[in-house]
């Protein structure tokens, strides 16, 4: 995992948010995602070949993501790592191939941009999803 810092510039004209240390070289493609309410965990995708990239533009998340040992069967008590985004802090949050993740709003109509390093068919070849329930969410 690795976390690029931007900053927040504020005045009479309004708000910039920015990140400037962040190079989208890699970068094939974007979406955005928005929890209506807080009850809402999205849990567990992950990637051997893929980088993912959030970016939070409005409220925040929790986002949860495990280093995976084994793809076919990976052990249910592996570390769970956490950092919360916010749009009140410009960061970007890169979670590394290998990994699963999973996030939650922690306010409501949350949205928040992931970025990928791959196209969407390539995606969907790295593909790897588990049950809510088969690692724990740490809240």
């Amino acid at each position: 995992m690795q976390l690029i810092k931007g900053n927040i510039h504020i005045d009479q004209r309004g708000i910039v948010r920015f990140v400037n240390d962040f190079h989208f070289e890699n970068v094939k493609r974007f979406y955005t995602i928005t929890h209506p309410d807080t009850n809402i965990t999205r849990a567990w995708q992950g990637h051997k070949l893929e980088t993912k990239y959030f970016y939070v533009t409005k409220g925040s998340f929790l986002i949860n993501w495990i280093k995976i040992d084994n793809w076919q069967q990976p052990s249910k008590d592996l570390e769970t790592n956490t950092h919360t985004l916010s749009d009140s802090e410009s960061e970007i949050l890169i979670i590394p191939p290998g990994h699963v993740n999973g996030f939650k709003a922690l306010e409501p109509d949350s949205t928040m941009i992931v970025f990928s390093d791959m196209s969407l068919e390539e995606s969907k070849e790295d593909d790897y999803r588990f049950d809510l329930a088969y690692f724990k969410f740490k809240a």
